[in-house]
């Protein structure tokens, strides 16, 4: 038999790798695609596409990004793009309070424990799924599960860049499926409840219109990560050789008694945040509940609250497992912890500022708004049967993906198209919402242009300084293409056999 690692499909991605690894660095890669947008922006300023921006309702109009007024607004405008960047907050502080928890030696012992009560073999199906279930915490799997991932596959023998790869599949390729409601849920169901009344001004959509097929999605995205992180990215990753500083992971020892008992009050003090969070939240006026009583609305402040919750979870276990080990004895040793954890952003932060520069210059321009309306055009004069539609659906969302990164953003321009489209073919919106769905996950974990793509690229170097963009995209593409395929075939299936897709959701739109 064929060795995995001679086989056509290693060597494809062999070949990405290497010319992927040439491309120039993610700074200097957005550099460039900012300098494309400003000149295709001037080229297209003075076209009429005869398209609606579905925004406004008015005649679409490429800006042209090189005009006085543009660059002036662009320089005006620079510091804010950067300081207001989401990502960069959310990794910054969850970074702290994951730093002192790694200074301290919380997070090692940690997972020494964990792996004492876990078997080699299902690493790989439990790391998706906790990335999975990081969508609860927003964009925390980002900067928590991915590079957990890489510690625990290295504290296991295994490939750390393997266990990368499976957090990210889980975290962003699984995007869309989660056992778990999350604040997206109801964010795209409003978003779709507006493009559908633009033909149905009564139709109300459920919240957790789409929950069961995420659910049932989720088993899915795990047997399918699992598969293709132990039988194809793994074994491809055997000639990446690890060369990076590895002095301060964790090795296989068993815990000391010391270590045992600081590990407990340590995560005590977890168990007795999680209570007095649970115990100020469950009350009917919690000021934790949105306006509308609801805990999960993307304005309640608990949701508005993940990221530095989370920097408090780990503060508080690696303060305490610091002073029981003596670890941490002095406020200096406190901030020195946050320190080195920022220490090692650097360069994720410069990539971010010209990455935050090229968001805004994209956007500004609409390049993004006529490449969805002209798809969504094309795809309605091929007039095809309901089935091939909606996988032309996925196929386009997952194309857009790999220029529009942000999922609510994107289904707010697409929604207004699709929707009432797909309503006049009679498929609900219900349907509509979770083809997007699946074509927005599929794609995210082979684009640079993914806000956290750049930080992953980094948590590989910190074991292959070698690896860059082509690593990355070479170790997701098995995914990125075997999910968009199953998964759509998948969604296909599930329509044919009627499951209910979630909540007082449908399959079919028929007009009243």
């Amino acid at each position: 038999m064929q060795q995995v690692s001679s086989s056509t499909m290693q060597r494809i991605l062999n070949k990405v790798e290497v010319w992927g690894n040439k491309l120039p660095d993610p700074a200097v890669l957005f550099i460039a695609l900012t300098a494309i947008v400003w000149v295709l922006s001037w080229i297209f300023s003075g076209i009429d596409f005869n398209a609606i921006d579905p925004r406004s309702g008015q005649a679409l109009v490429i800006n042209n990004q090189m005009s006085g007024s543009s660059i002036t607004q662009f320089f005006s405008s620079m510091v804010t793009n950067f300081s207001h960047f989401h990502p960069v907050g959310v990794v910054l502080v969850a970074m702290l309070g994951i730093g002192v928890a790694e200074y301290s030696g919380f997070i090692n012992a940690g997972l020494r424990a964990l792996m004492a009560v876990t078997g080699k073999w299902l690493l790989t199906p439990m790391i998706i799924m906790v990335g999975i279930m990081s969508h609860s915490a927003v964009d925390a799997g980002y900067v928590l599960v991915i590079p957990l991932g890489g510690v625990i596959f290295y504290a296991a023998g295994r490939h750390p860049l393997a266990g990368i790869a499976a957090a990210f599949a889980g975290v962003s390729g699984g995007f869309s499926a989660n056992f778990l409601p999350s604040s997206l849920d109801p964010m795209l169901a409003g978003i779709s409840q507006a493009g559908a009344q633009i033909l149905d001004p009564q139709l109300e959509l459920n919240p957790l219109n789409n929950y069961f097929f995420t659910a049932i999605s989720s088993v899915l995205i795990i047997a399918l990560g699992w598969f293709i992180t132990d039988k194809i990215v793994e074994p491809k990753l055997k000639d990446n050789k690890l060369d990076g500083d590895l002095s301060d992971l964790p090795s296989m020892e068993p815990l000391s008694d010391k270590e045992r008992s600081a590990l407990k009050w340590a995560l005590y003090s977890i168990l007795i945040g999680i209570v007095v969070l649970v115990g100020t939240s469950v009350i009917d006026d919690s000021p934790w509940r949105a306006a509308d009583g609801t805990l999960t609305a993307s304005s309640a402040p608990l949701m508005r609250s993940i990221v530095p919750l989370i920097f408090l979870m780990f503060l508080m276990p690696g303060l305490v497992f610091g002073m029981r080990m003596g670890t941490i004895s002095t406020s200096r040793q406190f901030i020195e912890g946050m320190t080195k954890a920022m220490q090692s952003m650097g360069y994720y932060l410069a990539i971010m500022f010209f990455i935050a520069q090229f968001i805004y210059s994209f956007g500004q321009s609409n390049l993004g708004v006529l490449l969805a309306v002209k798809g969504a055009e094309f795809l309605k004069a091929m007039a095809l049967p309901g089935g091939v539609t909606i996988a032309g659906i996925i196929l386009l969302t997952g194309f857009i993906n790999l220029f529009v990164g942000s999922a609510s953003a994107k289904w707010a321009l697409l929604a207004p198209i699709f929707i009432p489209m797909l309503m006049q073919l009679g498929i609900s919106p219900d349907l509509a919402q979770a083809a997007y769905r699946v074509g927005d996950s599929s794609t995210n974990i082979i684009t640079p242009l993914m806000p956290y793509f750049p930080l992953v690229v980094v948590f590989c170097q910190r074991y292959v300084t070698k690896a860059g963009i082509g690593t990355l995209t070479a170790m997701m593409l098995p995914y990125s293409v075997t999910f968009l395929i199953i998964w759509t075939l998948f969604l296909l299936l599930y329509w044919t056999l009627g499951i209910p897709l979630g909540v007082q959701a449908n399959f079919d739109y028929v007009p009243k």
